[in-house]
């Protein structure tokens, strides 16, 4: 299983909200850069980035963090926040980003999200599925659709999707532990998907249990920032 820390950027800092909340911010780092390389020090490969003041503006707006990451690190970088158009994910691929996570998008307008997939392909791009409730919410999670989470998920992998991360909007940010049956369902419904797990992650006991079922990833953010997973464990679960 794939271990890979999150950081999110508001204003060029590491911060981390709690269920999607902006006005639910707590800031840990003012230099992204040092701390991506901090992970890559520890022999970890990958980095999911979020660009939530992009996310916001529906535009990516910190572009010199994702580049000053792509170029001076090995990370291999998944970007997300504010790819919104053609141009948009044309410029995170450019600026250095392995993959991009497209989920609102995905929703709002499958026929672009469709154009991507030929375009890019499976490798390059990534579903994000988040879910209320097993319901699609979109738009930083402050609209939740009828969509059924597993059926939407099902619909993309037929078009060639190959990655999901899938966020319980429940769990993000409580370090009260992942939704392990809800990945299970998800697995067993969808052979062969990539699936990395996002939300929830408390202690080394609860990526043990997301490797055990199965899936592909497991995003740490919190649980690494507060001090209740130590790099060292990050590590040695990533050797």
């Amino acid at each position: 299983m794939q271990i890979i820390p999150a950081i999110d950027i508001i204003g060029g800092k590491c911060v981390r909200l709690t269920q999607g909340d902006y006005k639910q911010k707590k800031e840990y780092h003012d230099n992204p850069l040092e701390m991506a390389k901090r992970f890559e020090d520890a022999g970890i490969s990958r980095l999911h980035l979020v660009d939530l003041d992009g996310a916001k503006q529906k535009k990516i707006v910190n572009r010199e963090t994702l580049k000053a990451i792509a170029s001076g690190t090995s990370l291999k970088v998944d970007f997300g926040g504010g790819v919104q158009s053609d141009e948009s994910i044309q410029d995170a691929l450019e600026l250095g980003a392995h993959q991009v996570t497209g989920g609102s998008i995905a929703v709002k307008d499958p026929e672009m999200f469709g154009v991507w997939l030929k375009k890019y392909g499976g490798e390059k791009l990534i579903l994000g599925a988040d879910a209320k409730n097993r319901k699609i919410a979109i738009s930083g999670w402050q609209e939740t659709t009828a969509l059924d989470l597993i059926e939407f998920i099902k619909g993309y992998r037929a078009k060639g999707v190959s990655y999901v991360i899938c966020t319980d909007v429940a769990k993000d940010g409580l370090l009260q532990g992942p939704s392990i049956d809800l990945y299970k369902d998800i697995l067993a419904e969808i052979p062969g998907i990539k699936l990395i797990a996002s939300g929830g992650v408390s202690k080394i006991k609860d990526l043990e249990e997301l490797s055990k079922i199965g899936v592909y990833g497991a995003i740490v953010g919190k649980a690494y920032y507060e001090g209740r997973i130590t790099l060292e464990q990050l590590a040695s679960f990533a050797s």
